[in-house]
């Protein structure tokens, strides 16, 4: 059973032999995400709060033994991921499609507001039952789920006894702590600040130490 530890993610300079250290990085700020705004698989870029969010979060992962560096495809992660590799000294990142954001379909472009009013009963289970949602015209949410994990899986069989960063987006750092966790009802949408890392130890168990604070857009 994982552990989860309602913790700041911690710094770790060495991971165990057995063990990858893997941090996952929630994006920097966009313009749609202060507008509140689902984004989805729209390519949007970092705004100059979002490049002072990598700049932070390449700040905290300095000097501890970053070996890799992964990021989803879109333009938000990888200039995230890449302010990151260049401050740890990592020469290339790794761009990972299970690592992409959710498909929200017709939800893309809305406020929660809208798209509540588009489909209100679609969006009620979004909120409260991740294992049955689908984005109208979109992805299954379980789907989503199932990338994710199998992107972790990955990195950690390339990865023991390595530290790791994955540049992701927030959705998909929550599915991924409600499947090892087995959380379903509202309590899956954590808060998870832009620019925030969670730390996910993963070996015969995966122990997770989720930043404080944090918003749930």
């Amino acid at each position: 059973m994982a552990v989860l530890r309602n913790a700041p993610a911690t710094v770790s300079t060495r991971a165990a032999d057995d063990i990858c250290t893997l941090y996952m990085v929630r994006h920097g700020t966009t313009t749609m995400n202060v507008e509140n705004r689902y984004r989805g698989r729209r390519d949007v870029p970092l705004d100059a709060q979002g490049y002072q969010d990598a700049v932070d979060a390449a700040r905290f992962l300095s000097g501890i033994g970053v070996q890799a560096v992964y990021t989803g495809p879109l333009r938000r992660t990888i200039a995230t991921a890449q302010i990151i590799a260049d401050e740890v000294r990592v020469p290339d990142i790794r761009i990972l499609h299970g690592l992409n954001n959710i498909d929200y379909g017709a939800w893309e472009g809305l406020t929660a507001s809208e798209a509540q009013m588009y489909d209100p009963q679609a969006f009620e289970t979004y909120r409260t039952s991740p294992s049955t949602a689908v984005c109208p015209a979109g992805e299954r949410l379980r789907d989503g789920q199932q990338r994710i994990l199998d992107a972790i899986s990955l990195i950690e069989s390339r990865h023991r006894g390595e530290i790791v960063v994955a540049v992701t987006h927030a959705v998909m750092i929550r599915l991924a702590v409600a499947a090892t966790q087995h959380v379903e009802g509202e309590q899956w949408r954590i808060p998870l600040s832009r620019g925030s890392l969670s730390r996910f130890d993963i070996g015969e168990d995966i122990s997770i130490s989720l930043p404080e604070g944090g918003d749930v857009d």
